[in-house]
């Protein structure tokens, strides 16, 4: 999947904005203030790194070893909780879904009162 077909994906979420708090790499997407999208634009190592719940993330990464991994840049603490996707030759469907189940798993984080706020506007 092209750059610029995941950055279209991810802001088409519901009041998803792209940001860059780390400088120009990685390319964030978030929810709320809360990220659940990184992009590394690296044609030498093109990858997402995107939120997910601990059993989903394992799924993942038992189904698509070597394609998917803990989250590379996070502690070991949080790693369970983010999947890093290298993006050589990974099922575009199956991308989309792992997108649409961060930008959830973000979403449902928040109170039940926050995620009317988020969903209402």
């Amino acid at each position: 999947m092209q750059l610029d077909s995941i950055k279209n994906y991810c802001l088409k979420k519901h009041k998803a904005c792209e940001t860059h708090p780390f400088g120009d790499i990685p390319i964030c997407y978030k929810l709320n203030n809360r990220i659940f999208a990184q992009i590394y634009p690296d044609p030498a190592d093109f990858k997402v790194t995107l939120k997910c719940t601990a059993d989903y993330g394992q799924f993942y990464r038992m189904v698509y070893p070597g394609k998917v991994v803990r989250g590379y840049h996070c502690p070991p603490v949080q790693q369970p909780y983010w999947n890093t996707i290298y993006l050589d030759d990974f099922p575009e469907e199956e991308l989309l879904n792992m997108i649409d189940h961060a930008y959830d798993t973000v979403l449902k984080s928040f109170s039940k009162k926050v995620q009317k706020q988020i969903l209402e506007d």
